[in-house]
């Protein structure tokens, strides 16, 4: 049986005893970098304004529905003129002009985070509030400090320039006035609560910017901020309860209800922090020379059990279809050779196994750390054909061996 073997021998990168995929595949289920392209958000797509796209989730409408039944009655007092329907749908206009704001409070982040090259994916208004999704860190703990601040800035002046209209301008009496009272202390009360020194609050970026400052170690000021996260959620929780206690009331676990999904919220915000931390700890580990498989060149009319031997021979770890002048055309897919049966392995070339290298899957070798991480994220997938400067092939990446650099986080 003719094998089609091209005139070369296996890359020469890797170490030889490097055989963690072929002929005995061992793919890691993880999906740390291996991920689908990515999809678009499910909710309902609101705008564009400054190129950033701009998402309500579904779960908006429950919560201003619970905004509506809760500001309803203090409409029906505020203004008594109006019937119950009519104060409701005042109450519901709150809810709107609340998430408005809101939506501005986001937009202050993430146009300054633009305005320092930092790519936004959009922003996303939910139950709780909205997320700006930054893609990269600011580089300095300078500009991380002014992101972070840039939302609760604009929330208190909202709330001042409420406060004053209130004061100077509308203020006399009707809905009008009703509804600007109630955005300015709303206003007031989102800028002070995000100020608070713990993450995933704007407070706790901005204390994390501090301990970066001073530490020079970005890890450390993650760590710290996470930590004063925990510490609210707990004090969200205590402070009410000891304060009725004290105070001789009888405990209503109504008036606990939001506290409690306050607390919820930045406990596992703070939480998910401190693994990011721990992730990025382990950054620095990941080389693509140190993780890269030992790869074998075949020709693409290679029957798969020709190329597992070969494979087998010079202890490689994966393989690479390449053409007569060794130019690399593709990498046989290291799940679709576990797929195939043995007893049909003579009569199955490596081509039909095996998936094209766009541009985009060729990483240079000399790759490490979050450069690395970057370029699998722009191109998700299994495997990488590695090479180096003069376009040899050193060995092929797979995302299953950069997931076990961070098991256990």
């Amino acid at each position: 049986m003719p094998t089609g073997s091209p005139r070369h021998g296996p890359s020469p990168g890797p170490p030889a005893g490097r055989r963690d995929g072929f002929p005995a595949a061992r793919m890691s289920r993880s999906a740390v970098s291996e991920q689908s392209p990515r999809q678009e958000f499910s909710g309902l797509r609101m705008g564009k304004p400054f190129g950033i796209p701009v998402y309500v989730s579904w779960t908006w409408f429950i919560v201003a529905a619970f905004i509506t039944m809760l500001v309803g009655p203090r409409m029906q007092i505020m203004l008594p003129e109006l019937n119950s329907t009519a104060a409701y749908a005042v109450a519901f206009v709150f809810a709107v002009l609340l998430y408005v704001s809101v939506l501005l409070h986001e937009l202050a982040h993430s146009v300054l985070a633009k305005a320092y090259g930092l790519p936004v994916r959009r922003i996303t208004l939910y139950f709780l509030g909205g997320v700006s999704e930054i893609e990269k860190e600011p580089p300095t703990p300078g500009k991380e400090f002014l992101v972070a601040a840039a939302g609760p800035a604009l929330s208190l002046g909202l709330g001042g320039l409420g406060l004053a209209a209130d004061i100077y301008v509308i203020n006399d009496g009707g809905i009008p006035e009703a509804l600007v009272w109630q955005l300015w202390v709303a206003n007031l009360i989102v800028g002070v609560f995000n100020l608070l020194p713990g993450l995933p609050l704007d407070g706790g970026r901005m204390l994390r910017a501090g301990v970066w400052k001073l530490t020079k170690n970005p890890g450390s000021g993650t760590i710290v901020a996470a930590w004063g996260g925990r510490v609210l959620a707990v004090l969200l929780v205590v402070v009410p309860v000891a304060t009725a206690l004290s105070d001789g009331r009888e405990l209503d676990l109504t008036d606990l209800l939001w506290p409690i999904v306050l607390a919820m919220f930045i406990w596992l915000g703070a939480s998910q922090s401190l693994r990011v931390a721990k992730i990025r700890a382990k950054i620095p580990q990941v080389n693509a020379r140190t993780l890269a498989r030992r790869a074998v060149p075949v020709a693409a009319e290679t029957p798969l059990a020709e190329a597992l031997r070969q494979a087998g021979e010079h202890r490689a770890g994966a393989i690479v279809v390449v053409d007569h002048d060794g130019r690399p055309l593709a990498i046989v897919s290291e799940a679709a050779v576990q797929a195939t049966p043995e007893h049909r392995r003579p009569w199955v070339n490596v081509a039909s196994l095996a998936k094209s290298l766009e541009p985009d899957m060729v990483l240079a070798a000399d790759l490490e750390g979050e450069p690395l991480i970057d370029a699998m994220r722009e191109a998700p997938g299994s495997e990488y054909l590695l090479v180096e400067r003069g376009g040899e092939i050193y060995g092929v990446l797979a995302t299953a061996d950069v997931n076990r650099v961070f098991s256990g986080v």
